[in-house]
């Protein structure tokens, strides 16, 4: 799902190429064969689990598509950010953050197919752990565990997807998909990418009323989200910052990447 903190990218045609010390961004002028200036200012914590990379990418995707008029529709956008993404983690990555950031709302993406999910209003509180992973080591990590204990990993793998095709039946009951949450918590610990840090924020956001929460993204550190009841959303943030640790109280973003009016 798509939260509402935003990458803002602005793109200029200009005479000489700018680089911009990302092969995120690289690969997005390459993909488009053309050369540009680029500015970023970003609501999204890097490194985080948030999936800022994604979200940078589908945005100057779109900024060079609108500054050099190259008619590229939505679904292209999210094909070229999900190969740029692929190409840049060396074959890791998942088409999930990549079309999120560019369809916004939530999305349902099993094998080759994207189907998005009716909107819900939710109540969320992300909570950033300040502490830094890289996502290639946490996959690799869980890859390398599969393969040493294929009769331990492949349970708890079909275990986790069976709590997600179980909880998208329960998106507006958000005590029951709180409580899908938190078992997804815990098989993803099974796999070895929990941190002290983020069961401590877990911990605490749930003890602070929230109806469930769980590592998001990677695991290793980078960040948790939590689902809470309206009125005691900000308690759950404040319980995730005496954890030492960035709260971001939001919702879920239905737009996807926009071209901004003021720019």
């Amino acid at each position: 799902m798509a939260i509402k903190p935003r990458v803002f990218v602005t793109v200029r045609d200009t005479k000489r190429a700018a680089r911009a010390k990302s092969p995120y961004i690289d690969g997005c002028f390459e993909a488009m064969n053309v050369i540009g200036s680029v500015y970023i200012n970003s609501q999204i914590p890097s490194s985080s689990g948030l999936g800022s990379s994604a979200a940078v990418t589908v945005a100057t995707l779109s900024a060079i598509n609108d500054e050099f008029r190259l008619n590229k529709t939505r679904e292209d956008i999210a094909d070229m950010a999900f190969e740029i993404e692929k190409k840049v983690q060396k074959g890791r990555a998942s088409p999930t953050d990549t079309t999120v950031s560019t369809y916004g709302g939530i999305v349902l993406i099993a094998g080759g197919s994207r189907r998005r999910l009716p909107p819900q209003n939710m109540h969320l509180v992300v909570g950033d752990s300040l502490v830094s992973h890289s996502t290639a080591r946490m996959v690799e990590q869980v890859a390398d565990l599969k393969k040493a204990s294929p009769k331990i990993v492949d349970p708890v793998l079909d275990a986790i997807e069976g709590v997600t095709m179980s909880a998208i039946h329960h998106l507006s009951n958000p005590r029951e998909l709180g409580r899908y949450m938190n078992m997804n918590h815990h098989l993803l610990e099974v796999l070895g990418v929990g941190h002290p840090q983020l069961a401590k924020m877990v911990v605490a956001a749930r003890s602070a009323g929230a109806f469930g929460a769980k590592i998001t993204g990677a695991g290793g550190g980078g960040s948790m989200v939590a689902l809470c009841p309206k009125q005691l959303k900000h308690r759950v943030a404040q319980a995730i910052e005496k954890c030492e640790a960035r709260a971001i109280v939001t919702g879920i973003d239905t737009e996807g990447v926009r071209k901004e009016k003021n720019v």
